[in-house]
């Protein structure tokens, strides 16, 4: 296999796979994929309780949270040959105190004012939409063209399309050193080979810091874990996507008729290369308490598993995109902060254009750079 190509991605998970597909849907096949670990699609966007919600994000994102829902999600299926169970159900973001419905005003105000459809319902409201919401929800935000899809399908939709137009994708292959050539990023050092490419794209989730570092990129990203549980089967209740206002779980049924929900309590240390990671005896329970407070319904069903996985936290709380002025040749998609998935389709986009041209012009992601963190003098 040749380790020479036009564009090397370091990280195999859905922003990985997904400006992979979208590259060689230009033209550009000649990319190599380099995934640490033994199998793709093991990180936290492809594992996770699927939302794809415009609602309750920072206005920076909302370009690529718009793009997504208008021009890629609804033909996605068809188009990558997958059934990625898109339902654009609609999200409710609950809450049970004055303070709660101040942060959601706040977050359906930024929305609004940059396109989407979501405003602010009363509790009696949110209960017509789903019946099943406890009393003590006093009011939430509701955006009616928010929804959810599989991840894991929707990730391997990509995978497998971008592997059959030509791309490489090697697993089993950490990344140790990235390395400069006459003042331009060329060479990547891996484990059990060296790889050179015009452009090179990290997007290795918290690992990135570690690899960024070895070109003096100081990345403000951290590990975080979280968690998910499924439960057993149950006939159709809702198709709205759920969260809260302080983001304490996030989920929704399934077409399957399984709940898949989210959440953490930020309080568990891990190590982000053991794959054997487990959730603890407590966090599981924390999410459930939560769960079970606004859904009193759920109470009594069965959880029939439960994970953890590691999500990329930066300072901001959204993520970092695009070149690097310091290290040209850099392209850099990291510190989703849990809630990258929905947004993975118009990331690839993004990446894919601004990787081929120089510049993303159908999405802005300007908001987004690495170079916000430069200190102002």
């Amino acid at each position: 296999m040749s380790t020479t190509a036009d564009v090397i991605i370091i990280g195999g998970g859905i922003e990985g796979c997904s400006t992979a597909y979208y590259l060689a849907k230009r033209g550009i096949t000649n990319v190599i994929v380099l995934e640490a670990q033994e199998i793709m699609l093991n990180g936290g966007a492809s594992r996770n309780a699927g939302g794809v919600r415009q609602s309750g994000r920072d206005p920076r994102e909302l370009p690529l949270a718009l793009y997504g829902v208008k021009n890629i999600w609804p033909t996605l299926g068809e188009e990558l040959g997958v059934d990625v169970e898109y339902n654009q159900g609609g999200n409710l973001r609950l809450g049970k105190t004055e303070e709660h419905l101040k942060t959601l005003t706040r977050l359906a105000n930024n929305a609004a004012a940059c396109g989407v459809g979501v405003g602010m319902i009363s509790g009696d409201e949110a209960r017509a939409i789903n019946p099943y919401l406890s009393e003590e929800v006093v009011g939430a935000s509701w955006c009616p063209t928010d929804g959810h899809a599989n991840p894991l399908k929707t990730g391997l939709g990509f995978y497998k399309n971008a592997l059959a137009m030509g791309v490489k994708f090697i697993t089993g292959e950490k990344v140790l050193e990235l390395r400069k050539v006459k003042g331009r990023l060329r060479k990547v050092i891996a484990e059990h080979g060296e790889y050179e490419a015009d452009t090179i794209m990290v997007c290795a989730g918290a690992q990135s810091k570690e690899i960024l570092s070895t070109v003096g990129i100081n990345a403000p990203v951290r590990p975080r874990i979280d968690h998910c549980l499924v439960t057993e089967g149950q006939p159709h209740m809702f198709d709205t996507m759920l969260g809260t206002a302080e983001a304490d779980f996030y989920g929704g049924q399934t077409n399957h008729g399984s709940f898949v929900f989210g959440g953490d309590d930020d309080l568990e240390g891990f190590d982000i290369y053991d794959l054997k990671t487990k959730g603890t005896s407590t966090t599981a329970p924390c999410v459930c308490r939560g769960i079970m407070k606004y859904f009193p319904k759920l109470a009594e069903m069965n959880i029939v598993r439960t994970w953890a996985g590691w999500i990329d936290i930066t300072p901001d709380g959204v993520p970092v995109l695009g070149d690097c002025e310091e290290v040209p040749g850099l392209v850099t998609a990291y510190g989703f902060n849990a809630h990258g998935f929905g947004i993975s389709p118009a990331i690839g986009y993004a990446l894919s254009e601004l990787i081929e041209t120089g510049e993303s012009s159908s999405i802005d992601i300007s908001g987004l750079r690495y170079n916000r963190f430069k200190a102002k003098f």
